[in-house]
């Protein structure tokens, strides 16, 4: 059987989970990508064929003039929509592409959830070009938050407090994005979290969550996830009917939303399995073969009714930043320990001697620190003795 898997950038999602995955379900894998070089150097013995990917009709013309197509799959959180829209084109299993772009542009997310009755939220979209002046002075809530209407990884999401603030950020955000529309939607407050789903449209598990602890305003930058296996169920029951609302039920989901008093509310969907070395994590923690159920949904293979995950698991992930611009001159290599029966994964994702700027967003991780093991308290020790014993340093 023939998967085509579309990708940008590489990912650890993609060389360390779903290619090993693929291999080991006996599938033929044909990469498609418009950065056709990192990717076959990463992965030599995969079929690489340069694309178009973030047009879908580029992608279907690449597959129906290639070998017949049995799944067509993506990870990234850009191109849900049109592997969705492939798959639909030659009648195989996959995510309804209009789930996938309602998930990808948040100014949709927003309409779509308040025409269903799932959850309002103030919001109001700026086409590329538009001025923040061009909107109801009285209408916008304060402090609100800025986003590029199909962004990721909180790049150029940044809080502004009053109206002046939000004319200069988004200034600042549109010069560095011509072309790009924005979103301005209230700030919703609340502890963040996040919900982890794997379905296959008939059923649907959820992998449990995670605590997320992110950097003191105006920024948005996730510092550390905490594995919390399971969400009280009257917040799980929130986000799923919101999930509803949107049509997402297929494959991996990854839904970043907030509590507060009670109420849950989406911030995000990104539809595709959490990132960042967290699926490694829940892969381990779980004690699931979760790659490979991700690519049998795609597969048209249901899922099991029980998945046999595990839940006395407790984890979390913590990515040392960048705080200054320069040269990372000292920081430690990738480790593989255990201590006291917790085991310790870190891997760097910048190499020393690398000059770095600081973007206020996750391309100032500077590498991912995965602890795992049976009790909390001693995943947190370990996890903060590594980080106190290591040094990440910079000259300007």
């Amino acid at each position: 059987m023939r998967m085509y898997l579309l990708a940008l950038n590489p990912t650890d999602s993609v060389t360390e989970g779903f290619l090993p995955a693929a291999r080991r379900l006996g599938l033929d894998v044909t990469l498609l990508t418009d950065r056709p070089a990192p990717h076959r150097r990463l992965a030599p013995d995969v079929e690489v064929l340069e694309c178009d990917v973030r047009d879908h009709r580029a992608v279907v013309t690449r597959i129906a003039t290639h070998h017949p197509a049995d799944a067509v799959f993506t990870n990234s959180d850009h191109l849900q929509t049109q592997a969705a829209l492939a798959a639909a084109y030659f009648g195989l299993p996959g995510k309804d592409w209009r789930a996938a772009l309602r998930t990808k542009d948040k100014a949709e997310m927003r309409r779509h959830l308040a025409a269903t009755g799932a959850d309002t939220v103030w919001s109001a979209e700026l086409a590329a070009g538009q001025t923040p002046v061009e909107l109801p002075a009285l209408a916008v809530p304060y402090p609100c938050v800025i986003k590029p209407r199909e962004g990721v990884a909180s790049e150029d999401v940044v809080l502004a407090a009053d109206a002046g603030e939000l004319v200069a950020r988004c200034a600042e955000i549109q010069a560095r994005r011509p072309g790009e529309a924005l979103v301005v939607e209230e700030y919703l407050a609340g502890e963040l979290r996040t919900l982890e789903t794997l379905g296959d449209g008939r059923l649907r598990h959820v992998l449990g969550g995670f605590r997320t602890e992110v950097s003191p305003p105006p920024y948005f930058i996730e510092t550390r996830l905490t594995y919390v296996p399971e969400h009280p169920a009257p917040v799980v029951s929130q986000v799923l009917a919101q999930l509803d609302a949107l049509g997402v039920g297929f494959g991996a989901c990854h839904t970043e939303f907030v509590v507060h008093e009670g109420r849950a509310r989406i911030i995000e969907v990104n539809y595709r399995v959490i990132g960042d070395q967290c699926d490694l994590m829940l892969r381990e923690l779980l004690g699931i073969p979760l790659f490979e159920h991700i690519l049998r949904t795609h597969l048209g293979e249901p899922l099991p009714a029980d998945l046999g995950a595990r839940t006395d698991g407790r984890a979390r992930v913590d990515y040392p930043c960048a705080d200054s611009a320069g040269t990372l001159v000292a920081a430690p290599p990738a480790t593989d320990l255990t201590v006291g029966g917790v085991r310790l994964a870190y891997r760097p994702l910048r190499e020393v001697g690398e000059r770095h700027a600081v973007h206020h967003t996750n391309r100032d991780y500077l590498g991912a620190l995965r602890t795992v093991g049976a009790d909390q308290e001693a995943v947190d020790r370990a996890a903060t003795a590594f980080l106190a014993e290591h040094r990440w340093e910079f000259t300007p």
